[in-house]
């Protein structure tokens, strides 16, 4: 059976990754696609919600980002509030190097700004076919359906917005929400201090609302302080576990 792996051609890796990468499209579409309803719902053009899903490419950003253009929070706090929420992508692409370290830098470059949650989970429990011949297409194939699976379900989610009622479109705006507790839960469940993090992160946040400071500002700090508690709760011989 592995040989037979890895005599593949290019045509059966792209098909190989295409198939494994479908799980994480079914994912993406419906969230994609309220992404883009609720976008749609506070004003931002098409050009400017699709824009965003093909430079930013990360769900639980965007979403941030669409909340806190509502509330008319500036430029600058939506980019540092999105760079803290994302520096965990660095963390994924050192990781993930480790699993493509058959690849050649070529690959390794165009690869890595694929890399989310889903992606590197997906990739990492298939990490044996980086030894294959042709694990690069196998790889990109994997990537690409879910950032196509991303950009397109956004742009429905704009075409939705244009004809569903105003009603239905506002309540969608528990997405985020419904999002963010889906994936606290299970963590949860398995260690209780990812639950502390999370109760401090909202505690900060609420202290520096009460103290005046702007709804960026004060997402960034509960951020800053959730992550630096993750860091002290978390040493680091147990995260390599």
């Amino acid at each position: 059976m592995e040989g037979e792996v890895h005599n593949m051609t290019r045509k059966q890796s792209v098909k190989e990754g295409v198939m494994t990468g479908l799980p994480i499209m079914f994912g993406y579409l419906p969230i994609a696609i309220t992404y883009g309803v609720l976008a749609n719902q506070i004003g931002m053009s098409m050009g400017e919600i699709v824009f965003m899903s093909v430079a930013v490419y990360a769900g639980a950003s965007q979403f941030m980002a669409v909340n806190m253009i509502a509330l008319g929070t500036g430029a600058l706090e939506i980019i540092l509030a999105t760079f803290v929420l994302n520096f965990r992508h660095f963390i994924l692409n050192l990781s993930i190097l480790n699993t493509w370290r058959p690849l050649n830098l070529k690959w390794k470059i165009p690869l890595s700004l694929g890399v989310t949650d889903e992606t590197f989970a997906v990739a990492s429990m298939n990490k044996e076919r980086a030894k294959e011949a042709h694990a690069g297409m196998f790889y990109t194939a994997l990537l690409l359906v879910a950032y196509v699976s991303w950009v397109v379900g956004s742009f429905i989610g704009v075409l939705l917005g244009e004809v569903i009622p105003p009603a239905l479109s506002q309540s969608m705006g528990i997405a985020l929400y419904a999002m963010f507790i889906a994936l606290l839960i299970p963590s949860v469940k398995k260690e209780r201090r990812v639950g502390l993090i999370a109760i401090v992160a909202m505690f900060i946040h609420f202290i520096c609302i009460q103290l005046g400071m702007s709804t960026g500002w004060a997402i960034i700090m509960g951020t800053i302080f959730g992550a630096g508690l993750g860091i002290v709760l978390f040493p680091r011989e147990e995260a390599s576990v």
